[in-house]
């Protein structure tokens, strides 16, 4: 048995606050590292952005979720110190910290094991657009 790695960065371009579908990129890199077992970890590079394991049938809810989140945090200056990056700022951090910015997904038949009504989304917290960073870390025989 041989233990392989491979990793990358993904580029993920958002146009605002909501959630990116990023499954079938992450699919598609981890069928070409030839590694048919192992683990695969994802890592967001930034403090106001996140990663969810969601539901990718029904976009009412993700929906659910981010009205959720907001009502969590919501976007009040008056709440907060942190205030000079923007209304949006201090909220999309602890919406950040709310969800994570790392996930651990098993890799089996050279594909990430998934339920059926799973998907991978890059939350973006923040009003406006942004270029977001993912790091893909595969490791696995």
């Amino acid at each position: 048995m041989t233990l392989k790695q491979a990793q990358e960065s993904l580029a993920v371009e958002t146009t605002g606050q909501g959630a990116y579908d990023v499954t079938g990129r992450i699919r598609g890199w981890v069928k070409r590292q030839d590694i048919q077992s192992g683990m695969l970890t994802l890592f967001c590079r930034h403090t106001s952005a996140s990663l969810t394991i969601q539901e990718n049938a029904d976009p009412r809810v993700l929906k659910d979720l981010a009205t959720f989140l907001k009502k969590l945090a919501p976007e009040d200056p008056s709440l907060y110190s942190h205030v000079e990056e923007g209304p949006d700022d201090m909220p999309a951090h602890i919406r950040s910290a709310l969800t994570g910015v790392c996930l651990s997904i098993p890799v089996a038949g050279g594909q990430p094991v998934l339920g059926v009504w799973q998907g991978v989304y890059l939350l973006e917290h923040r009003a406006r657009a942004h270029t977001r960073h993912l790091v893909m870390h595969l490791s696995g025989e």
